[in-house]
């Protein structure tokens, strides 16, 4: 191969420059036994999944598009972008500039150990790395290996600049720094390699196009350098970086840069409606083993999952419970859960997983924290999926009696009464009494929409005038609906969060009975908590044959509104109020179910000046009453209703001058009444649902109609 370049000789340069026979087999004796390492880590930890059970989801299924749908998630960096540009920024120089790195040095190999060799067998040995091919290498890595620099600087510097909060916590160790310093040394130790082999070999005018270790070696000459002292030093420098990478290359499986294997292998393998339906439990599990019982009993998903974590902490910075204090960060649940296996793995000792007390790996008020609301998972840039995990644990507890015991006392009133109230199920319908129009039986006859009013519309004061809002909506439009009075039962999608899959599944089969009873094109419901279990769960839950085949169309009521009102059925003018309102984005309504526009259409059709909070659509921050909140009692500051609250109030374009808070779900209206109160909201701003505020509008509207009509009409009297 050709030494470097004087003028007129080959554009190349000689990748063991100065490194002699017995070092470059040194070298090959070591990237090999590198590699081998590597190669027995990645398998040894892959093989280890084989130890879970199966997932009770294809994760497999059409392999080739999960990988190609995969690599553009990864190579966009689209969740790192979600709400952190600098973040994003951050990523995608780190990861295109790694690439490049990597892909370059593997075309070195292949000229080497592949081009090279082939054609001295057939004859003479050539090389491709040579001329522009060679130049345009050099530029490209130059620049590419630039942005990898700078991008291990920001994180150097979001780390221990800024020291920013969520990336520190106890599962912080010596791994996370070294993983960062270690890549921060290996992009300066090429740039340093190449500006003392250009400072040796004279700068050559070709290697002007790399320009970063040009620089280098003009600061070098600077510093007093001589062409000799490079000389002598470049050997030193070559393997000091080179033994870097080898050892960095080795320690791949066993420490945190696994993540770049496990975070792919766990985006190809995620699902898309994870948390948005959970799994159930098989006919013939033994109750005394629901839930994680030992490690043995996680599935080999959930044990990618916990390999799969960064640490990064987004999930952590939008979880709605560790914001209000309670005793629940996403983030150490999962890693909690790691550990342990890795410490049974290890021949440590077992333990119980989840329990009340702490002698569990995770305490059972951890677990009762959560609310289900999914922020984790939406924030997750690798695709861990914690609700179906928690869920796991809720049920474990459940088996084992160690639920919450006002949780306990609303899921015998649901078991008894087939609402959350506890009331007869012969007061359900009591709501419509108010009415001066009589609401339709769906019982009684064919209708178009079959509306599940829910247990708070039905039974709560305050959410009852929801109820009675979107009847006289319907009412206006002419709508062909009707309910099914005290046949109806609670939904149970968060009778399921709380871990009772078995009253879940007894209230699935009543409703879904109730619903066959019926004749009808549409379900329509009032909660997204309804609107998300019976369109996601329902039609997949084991024994339960309702609409598997998706031939009942489900909305939301909010949906349905905006289809009356886009057919002309609702004479909304758009200038009926004036009020100053914002809007909250329900999570089974929203991040769940990617409905944000509905709701929002409506509200601007009232006439109101919408007003959007920092934290909206799938980035809205939960009420607190998901996942069995709202029938539990925590010690929180603020109440995570409080803090939404207050965020209307002071984070918002309008500031103060918002009036009215809109919702568009009945739990949501609950846990905002409460915040409103405990708060000291109650002069500062009103909770009102959107049905209400529709169903003003429409009267406003008709009113002015009739004022219009009348003073038309007057000159014709006259």
């Amino acid at each position: 191969m050709t030494l470097v370049l004087q003028a007129g000789e080959t554009i190349t340069r000689e990748t063991f420059w100065r490194i002699g026979p017995v070092g470059k087999a040194l070298f090959y004796f070591l990237a090999f036994l590198a590699i081998a390492i590597l190669l027995y880590g990645v398998y040894d930890r892959f093989a280890g999944y084989l130890r879970g059970t199966d997932d009770a989801v294809a994760r497999l299924d059409d392999l080739p598009e999960r990988v190609a749908s995969a690599v553009k998630i990864v190579l966009s960096n689209e969740k790192q972008f979600n709400r952190d540009l600098y973040g994003g920024l951050m990523h995608a120089f780190i990861m295109w500039g790694f690439l490049t790195l990597l892909i370059g040095t593997t075309i070195l190999m292949i000229d080497m150990d592949g081009y090279q060799l082939v054609t001295g067998l057939l004859g003479e040995s050539q090389s491709f790395f040579i001329g522009d091919f060679y130049l345009s290498y050099s530029l490209v890595m130059d620049a590419l290996g630039l942005l990898f620099v700078v991008g291990l600087g920001m994180a150097i510097y979001r780390r221990y600049g800024v020291r920013n909060e969520r990336l520190w916590d106890r599962h912080t160790s010596l791994e996370d720094g070294a993983f960062v310093w270690t890549l921060f040394l290996l992009g300066v130790g090429g740039y340093l390699v190449e500006g003392v082999r250009i400072l040796a070999t004279g700068f050559p005018d070709f290697e002007t196009v790399s320009f970063v270790g040009w620089f280098v070696a003009l600061v070098f000459q600077g510093a007093g350098i001589s062409q000799e002292l490079a000389t002598t030093v470049y050997p030193a420098a070559w393997w000091s970086h080179s033994l870097l990478a080898l050892g960095f290359v080795a320690a791949v499986p066993y420490a945190k840069p696994f993540h770049m294997l496990s975070s792919f292998a766990n985006v190809v393998t995620r699902d898309e409606k994870s948390g948005v339906r959970l799994p159930g439990v098989p006919a013939d599990e033994d109750p005394d083993e629901i839930g994680f019982t030992e490690v043995e009993d996680m599935s080999w998903k959930q044990m990618l999952d916990q390999d799969a974590c960064t640490k990064c902490g987004r999930c952590s910075s939008v979880c709605p419970a560790k914001a209000s204090g309670r005793p629940l960060d996403p983030r150490n649940v999962i890693l909690d859960l790691k550990n342990y296996r890795e410490s049974v793995d290890a021949g440590g000792e077992t333990k119980e997983i989840v329990a009340d007390g702490g002698a569990s790996v995770i305490d059972s008020r951890t677990m009762e924290s959560c609310m289900s609301c999914m922020a984790c998972m939406d924030a997750c840039p690798v695709d861990i999926e914690h609700v179906p995990q928690f869920t796991e644990m809720n049920r474990r507890l459940t088996e084992m009696g160690e639920m919450d015991d006002n949780v306990q006392e609303t899921m015998m009133d649901v078991f008894q009464q087939g609402n959350s109230f506890g009331e007869p199920e012969r007061k359900r319908p009591d709501w419509v009494e108010e009415l001066d129009f009589d609401v339709p039986d769906a019982r009684d006859g064919p209708v178009e929409y079959l509306w599940y009013v829910g247990d708070y519309p039905s039974y709560d004061e305050r959410n009852r005038r929801i109820a009675r809002s979107v009847a006289t909506i319907f009412e206006h439009a002419g709508v062909d609906y009707g309910i099914l009075y005290e046949d109806e039962q609670n939904d149970g999608n968060d009778v399921r969060r709380v871990g009772e899959e078995g009253l879940y599944e007894m209230l699935a089969e009543d409703n879904a009975a109730a619903f066959e009873d019926c004749e009808f094109e549409t379900l329509v419901c009032t909660d997204p908590h309804s609107y998300n279990t019976f369109k996601n769960e329902y039609p997949e839950l084991e024994g339960v044959e309702w609409n598997s085949d998706g031939e009942i169309d489900v909305h939301h009521y909010t949906q349905v509104v905006q289809e009356l009102a886009d057919a002309g059925a609702l004479d909304l003018s758009g200038t009926a109020l004036d009020y100053t309102v914002t809007y909250h984005d329900p999570c089974h309504l929203g991040r769940m179910n990617d409905e944000f526009e509905a709701p929002r259409e409506l509200v601007r059709r009232t006439g109101a000046s919408l007003h959007e909070m920092p934290r909206n659509r799938s980035n809205s921050f939960c009420c607190g009453g998901g996942g069995g909140g709202l029938w539990m009692d925590f010690d929180e500051e603020p109440k995570p209703s409080e803090e939404r609250l207050r965020e209307a109030l002071e984070d918002t374009d309008a500031g103060n001058e918002i009036e009215k808070f809109v919702v568009a779900c009945p739990m949501c209206m609950t846990m905002y009444e409460d915040g409103r109160k405990t708060g000291d909201f109650e002069d500062r701003i009103e909770i009102v649902g959107l049905s209400e505020l529709l169903a003003e509008a429409l009267e406003a509207d008709t009113t002015a109609g009739v004022v219009e009509t009348g003073a038309d009409a007057a000159p014709a009297d006259d």
